[in-house]
């Protein structure tokens, strides 16, 4: 399986992105060298498509794959593209706070923790669907885990598209998301020209 290994910091100071949409308190002291260097167009729209990948955790292949899936759908592409990335379900678990970041989302629902609707799901890149009711697994509440997990996430704010149960660690989507529910700082628009050149 094809993992990003690039520090995390590292990249984020690259993207001019802020750490708290990875779910990382942190932030880099050093300061971008190449800061007042014209970007050309080109340049900008592989910048928000590398945001978005990076933000999202998924790779080029399947990113692509979303783009071509996001642009056969009814509506705006870009936005179809936002919203089939924020329904993913290692994201779902990340935004209910039963993770610290969004890699440890990933690594929660790949060892079996999430449950879908009273079924074990271990497919980060699983689409959840309105109504569907995602939890921790009966038998894995009572980890330590768990409970450092909730204690950090605490103060976390809930999209209002979602309800969470957080003593129960359960939580189920109310809706889909729509675009100006997304707080993820991608102007979809360039990655959508990129695609469409």
């Amino acid at each position: 399986m094809a993992v990003n290994k690039v520090p995390v910091l590292k990249r984020c100071r690259s993207l001019g992105l802020d750490p708290v949409y990875l779910g990382i308190d942190k932030k880099s002291k050093r300061e971008l060298k190449r800061a007042n260097r014209k970007v050309s167009e080109y340049g900008l729209q592989l910048r928000e498509k590398q945001k978005a990948k990076f933000i999202y955790g998924v790779l080029e292949k399947p990113f692509h794959n979303y783009y071509e899936k996001a642009d056969r759908q009814k509506g705006m592409t870009g936005e179809n593209l936002m919203i089939m990335l924020e329904s993913r379900l290692d994201n779902v678990v990340f935004r209910m706070g039963f993770a610290r970041t969004r890699r440890e989302s990933r690594q929660v629902v790949g060892h079996k923790f999430v449950t879908v609707n009273g079924k074990c799901v271990n497919i980060p890149s699983y689409l959840v669907k309105a109504g569907d009711v995602i939890e921790i697994r009966e038998k894995s509440k009572g980890i330590q885990r768990f409970k450092d997990i909730l204690e950090v996430t605490a103060g976390r704010l809930v999209p209002e598209w979602l309800d969470v149960d957080t003593d129960a660690l359960k939580g189920t989507v109310k809706e889909l998301p729509s675009r100006d529910m997304i707080d993820v700082p991608v102007n979809e628009m360039l990655i959508v020209e990129l695609y469409s050149k």
